[in-house]
């Protein structure tokens, strides 16, 4: 549960913020502080009306246990009956206000994803089950109207990815996908399998929420960029000029890459979008130590390295291990159509 305490004196704290007239010329912190004035104003009024409802059931307690007046313990065994109702709603309303202030806002906010796929144990049936994942989706977010740019791909000789790291905004990406994050197994009969025995294999996904402008600042000094020749499948280079880039976060030593566009200059666009997402995501682990006990979702943080769903292809069904649920109609999933997941993942998600 929260410090209702600290969270007055943060609640003052932001309060003084705001009066700083100063303030008025940094728009987007003042947008930022405010927004979070609401979260916390929210929260005090519910723990207020729950401590009313708490003294009317008190009141109407000591009327039950005088006994006097017969009309009158009528009336409060029907209101005591109400107020113990509307404290139990308040409760959980105050419950949920709860969990979106103590989740990283980092994610709780996101509306924009970058979603990075990677092939796992499985050889080239790992990177073709990978490209099936971008490719689901890929159609998942057509049907959502959202934007998608690939940042960054290193694709095989047989159509698969090694790696594909790609953007996708215009909606509430990040809310509707956030669930996704960690090792999806495929089982199936590879195309390149003669003898029709079924192979297992892996991809790992993860989802990161693209940070907004203020929210991850980045000193150019901590920055080592270097630059390459791009290759296609097998290795070979696909240029000769040197527009691939790779960026290196000193501080941090965390490495993004960009090879897919002609330029230099979009590639390291690309790069630094993918290292402000990363570094975001290392900070919110670090974040998600702090807050260890305290209530958040368990899906909502599934590690990069936790195996979370299985394709069975053989079998027409799709089982997510956290919620220990199956469907069935693989391919029209495989055809973008996650809804009937994502909806099943987030009603688990908010009980």
């Amino acid at each position: 549960m929260l410090d209702f305490k600290k969270l007055n004196e943060e609640y003052q704290a932001l309060l003084e913020q705001l009066s700083n007239p100063e303030l008025i010329s940094d728009w987007e912190k003042f947008e930022e502080l405010s927004k979070k004035k609401k979260e916390l104003e929210k929260i005090i009024e519910k723990q207020k009306e729950i401590e009313e409802i708490k003294n009317k059931i008190e009141e109407n307690k000591l009327i039950l246990s005088s006994g006097e007046d017969q009309e009158l313990v009528s009336l409060a065994t029907e209101e005591l009956k109400n107020l113990l109702d509307r404290k139990k709603i308040s409760e959980k309303e105050l419950i949920a206000l709860e969990k979106i202030n103590l989740a990283p806002k980092g994610r709780e906010e996101a509306s924009a994803a970058i979603i990075e796929i990677r092939a796992g144990t499985g050889g080239e049936e790992a990177a073709l089950f990978a490209a099936d994942l971008f490719k689901m989706y890929s159609k998942y977010g057509l049907n959502q109207n959202w934007k998608q740019r690939v940042l960054d791909s290193h694709p095989t000789g047989l159509g698969g990815f090694k790696e594909i790291i790609f953007e996708m905004e215009n909606g509430d990406v990040f809310s509707k996908i956030n669930y996704e994050g960690g090792v999806h197994r495929v089982q199936r009969i590879p195309t390149t399998e003669k003898g029709g025995r079924i192979h297992t294999s892996t991809a790992s996904v993860a989802v990161l929420p693209k940070p907004k402008k203020t929210e991850i600042k980045i000193n150019p000094a901590d920055l080592k960029i270097d630059f390459y020749c791009a290759s296609g499948p097998g290795g070979q280079y696909v240029q000769k000029r040197h527009t691939a880039v790779r960026i290196t976060h000193l501080p941090t030593g965390i490495v993004a890459t960009s090879q897919n566009e002609r330029n230099q200059i979009r590639n390291r666009e690309n790069a630094l979008t993918i290292l402000q997402a990363k570094i975001l995501e290392k900070k919110e682990m670090v974040e998600e130590e702090k807050m260890h006990g305290k209530r958040r979702s368990q899906i909502k943080w599934a590690k990069r390295a936790e195996k979370i769903r299985t394709y069975n292809f053989p079998q027409d069904r799709v089982t997510d291990h956290r919620i220990k649920k199956s469907w069935h109609n693989l391919e029209e999933i495989m055809s973008g159509k996650l809804d009937v997941i994502l909806k099943d993942l987030e009603k688990y998600s908010n009980d």
